[in-house]
């Protein structure tokens, strides 16, 4: 008597849309046999540091179109992907497994725990439920493609699959991609993103830790202007604004070697004119206090010191004795302040590539490879990234779902 074959689906990277793929074909064909192959020792890295150690899970947003201006690059392509899964999907997958998230005021959202170890415990429990096996350090080396299999090579022996998912993130050097360009793919170059901007000679030396709610980042000589917080750093400059000025410039910025010249505008929401004004007037009205003692703009008092004496204003000069020459000074430290940018600095623990498998060379409906039949991609090796607030996992868990809703389908 002949026995029925097991469906073997092999899934390649424990992250995110690794796991979510892997949760999703043993959810609708639980006969099946699904494996995932991590390299590391453990599964879920990116998972455990993500948000401090909280682990951002995705971003508050209704709908799609509030997530689809968050990426770089990707846009077009996840437009289709959300349709089938979304933020709201997202906190209801994980609400219905028993973790909550929560909202925070610029729409990041956590578990109510503020653990990262929730998120992992409960895909692992769930993995565990489903009879998903994990299987780490596993480093995969090769894919050999034949009709109907896949033979993967890993650090353990060889593997043999019907279906194989590629999920193992982006990788900062177009090397490490070689294994699996070797079933007919591309690679679009990869280049970090998500990187906070190293200023040795930094105007503001001695400051880190000082935070403005928003200022405008620009990189002169290019058409990157972003605005959100922005914080001093002991390296340079960090927060939003800046992280979204090296996502959406990632690749402008590579080819400039990571060298710039930036001009911050502490002001945002201040025209040189109105700011002038103000200046002038608070010199007529409060002309016997001395201008480093008494901040304006609700901008900290050690930023503000810091500024005025950048605009070689003295501690003892009053404004009644501020000449005009001095005022411009000031008004160009606070609208243009410049600065060197020479290198970047990954933030924190969470490097982001831009980059990977070209997308048009896989099918957003399904994520399958229009290459390999029987091959599919998930998450960051794809050529996709967002900024910072949870885009990024959110891309990740949608593609993930997907791909695994899409091989649970094939026969």
């Amino acid at each position: 008597m002949s026995t029925v074959h097991q469906r073997q689906i092999g899934i390649i990277g424990g992250g995110a849309a690794g796991f979510f793929a892997a949760l999703r074909v043993a959810e609708l064909q639980p006969d099946w046999q699904v494996t995932i192959l991590e390299k590391s020792p453990h599964v879920l890295g990116k998972v455990k540091v993500s948000g401090g150690g909280r682990c951002n899970v995705t971003h508050h947003a209704p709908y799609a179109s509030h997530l689809l201006p968050e990426y770089p690059r990707g846009k077009a392509f996840l437009k289709k992907v959300f349709k089938a899964f979304t933020a709201t999907d997202t906190v209801a997958w994980f609400e219905q497994r028993g973790v909550t998230l929560k909202t925070e005021a610029d729409g990041r959202m956590f578990p109510t725990t503020d653990k990262s170890q929730t998120i992992i415990d409960c895909l692992l429990g769930e993995a565990q439920r489903r009879g998903v096996r994990v299987r780490t350090g596993h480093g995969v080396q090769s894919v050999e493609v034949a009709p109907h299999q896949f033979t993967v090579t890993h650090t353990q022996g060889t593997s043999t699959f019907d279906a194989s998912l590629i999920a193992s993130g982006g990788y900062p050097k177009a090397s490490s991609y070689q294994w699996m360009l070797a079933s007919g793919h591309s690679l679009v170059e990869p280049v970090p993103s998500l990187f906070t901007f190293n200023l040795p000679h930094s105007p503001y030396r001695g400051l880190a830790g000082i935070a403005v709610p928003q200022a405008e980042v620009r990189v002169q000589g290019t058409s990157l202007i972003y605005t959100g917080p922005l914080l001093v750093t002991h390296w340079g400059l960090s927060g939003p604004a800046v992280l979204r000025t090296s996502a959406w410039g990632a690749r402008v910025l590579a080819e400039q070697g990571y060298q710039a010249t930036l001009q911050v505008k502490w002001l945002p929401d201040t025209s040189e004119e109105e700011l002038r004004q103000h200046l002038q007037r608070y010199r007529s009205e409060h002309g016997a206090r001395l201008v480093a003692k008494y901040p304006l703009f609700e901008l900290p008092r050690r930023l503000w010191e810091r500024l005025v004496a950048l605009a070689e204003i003295t501690d003892t000069t009053p404004w009644q004795e501020l000449s005009k020459k001095s005022l411009n000074r000031l008004v160009e430290w606070l609208i243009r302040a410049p600065a060197s940018m020479q290198g970047k600095t990954t933030f924190k623990e969470e490097f982001v590539t831009a980059g990977g498998i070209p997308l048009e060379e896989v099918d957003p409906s399904t994520l399958a490879s229009r290459k390999v039949p029987g091959l599919y991609f998930a998450g960051e090796v794809l050529d996709i990234d967002g900024v910072t607030g949870g885009y990024n996992f959110q891309a990740a868990w949608s593609t993930g779902y997907v791909a695994g809703t899409a091989i649970a389908k094939t026969n």
